[in-house]
């Protein structure tokens, strides 16, 4: 079971998201918080798998308490779920440790499989900025910057991209962390890239994040 921490400071909001997730019979919406510092009480409570929180609340806001939480503890996964678009306050939050990025006209389909992705310690972004990062790659020179790495790094890029970190990557693919970030130091190198979040945007204005995702479930 998937044990979800929403908040948000409408109970509109919150009574809307609580029915579209009733009877989705892997995910449970364990407790309500009104803003950053409830939010931050219950996390330290009550330990929830993912966080579906709004960004933009009264008090110390969602971007500050999502630090707060992820230093409480990095194990819980954060979905933002916002009514923001912009470019540069997308790349904020990812900087900042959110792995899904929804926007508040999300259908249940889109919101479960969010929600199971980043359970999953996958990254979830919506389609609208994913297609946004797409077009502003079009119209360079044919083909992709990442044809330059080998298969193994591609590999591991890919692992990046979608969240994981280095030690669950040499779990999965039997290697040394040591060598996982010789490898992802490489990447950077190849790609004239020197943080995760780049590779990320990178990813997303190749197409390659969009190619790499499995197509939401039917709920």
């Amino acid at each position: 079971m998937i044990r979800v921490l929403l908040v948000d400071d409408h109970a509109l909001v919150r009574v809307g998201v609580r029915r579209l997730l009733e009877g989705i019979e892997d995910i449970e919406v364990i407790a309500e918080a009104v803003d950053g510092e409830e939010a931050l009480r219950l996390a330290r409570e009550l330990k929830p798998d993912v966080v579906l929180m709004d960004i933009r609340m009264p008090g110390i806001g969602g971007v500050n308490a999502i630090q707060k939480i992820l230093h409480i503890d990095p194990e819980i996964k954060v979905i933002s779920l916002t009514s923001y678009t912009n470019d540069a306050f997308f790349i904020n939050l990812l900087e900042v440790g959110v792995l899904g990025y929804l926007t508040k006209g999300a259908g249940t389909d889109e919101m479960v499989h969010a929600i199971r992705a980043v359970y999953a310690g996958q990254r979830y972004i919506n389609a609208d900025i994913a297609n946004r990062f797409v077009l502003k790659g079009l119209g360079k020179a044919h083909g992709s910057r990442f044809d330059v790495l080998s298969e193994r790094e591609y590999e591991i890029a890919s692992r990046i991209i979608h969240g994981q970190e280095v030690q669950a990557i040499a779990d999965e693919l039997t290697l040394n962390p040591k060598t996982v970030n010789s490898y992802r130091y490489r990447i950077f190198e190849k790609l004239k890239i020197n943080h995760d979040v780049s590779l990320t945007l990178l990813a997303l204005q190749e197409g390659l994040l969009t190619l790499l995702d499995a197509e939401p479930e039917t709920v």
